[in-house]
């Protein structure tokens, strides 16, 4: 009967485990270029670290484009295809809120520049310290965020991290700076099409290294439990009797 009543509570503790598993697995990096199904969350395009040179727009002008710019990619899906680039069966979750949270409060003054140098300051540490400022509460999963890193209108370009994250933990799973063209009428067109530029560049190029990179990535595992002690207790002595 003993044996009977443990076998409920054994197949519950398996359960539990194998759950608890899966969900790490499905916020690994190898998880995701694995499985296509594994859904992605779109966060935007964040402007609040980049330098922008040669622009001839004023502060006040460029803090209000942030927004339509991120509100373009999302409703023009077609054309800046995020799902296709990044090989997803399914649609992307969109969820902008935390990155034009950020977008609103950047100090849009200090992003003007004239010297093309002061552009392309920007490193992976830098990146992964500042997705800690997202506000992702309940978020899980794997989210994709483009942090600008150089605006540049004499050449024409502008330089990105296409950065994936847990959404969890807000940990960097992968970051990479990306160029892309610019081109169009207009502040809002010319700046977003460098993001298709570099979802194209995704598309027909990068990904298929980052599949290759995190394929060849050692599993993540949950961590065991600590063991408990079954060694026998010591028998303890017993002290002399008081005289």
């Amino acid at each position: 009967m003993t044996h009977v009543r443990k076998q409920p509570f054994l197949l519950l503790t398996l359960f539990l485990l194998c759950s608890a598993s899966i969900h790490s697995y499905a916020q690994s990096l190898k998880e995701f270029f694995a499985n296509t199904s594994t859904p992605l969350t779109y966060l935007g395009v964040d402007f609040s670290l980049t330098k922008i040179q040669g622009e001839t727009a004023t502060p006040t002008e460029i803090s209000t484009k942030f927004e339509p710019i991120n509100s373009v990619i999302v409703t023009e899906a077609k054309k800046y295809d995020i799902a296709g680039s990044f090989k997803r069966d399914a649609a992307v979750i969109n969820y902008p809120d935390a990155v034009n949270k950020v977008n609103e409060n950047a100090n849009v003054a200090g992003m003007k520049t004239d010297n093309v140098n002061d552009l392309g300051k920007l490193t992976p540490d830098d990146i992964s310290k500042h997705v800690k400022v997202y506000d992702l509460s309940g978020k899980t999963g794997i989210g994709l965020v483009f942090i600008m890193d150089g605006m540049s209108k004499t050449d024409k370009e502008a330089a990105m991290y296409a950065t994936l994250i847990n959404l969890s933990t807000k940990k960097v799973l992968l970051t990479e700076k990306i160029t892309g063209k610019a081109q169009g009428f207009g502040f809002r067109n010319y700046w977003a099409y460098t993001v298709y530029k570099v979802l194209h560049t995704i598309s027909s190029d990068k990904y298929k290294d980052w599949a290759k990179t995190a394929a060849s990535a050692p599993e993540e595992k949950v961590a065991e439990a600590p063991k408990a002690d079954t060694a026998k207790p010591k028998a303890v002595k017993k002290g002399k009797k008081a005289a």
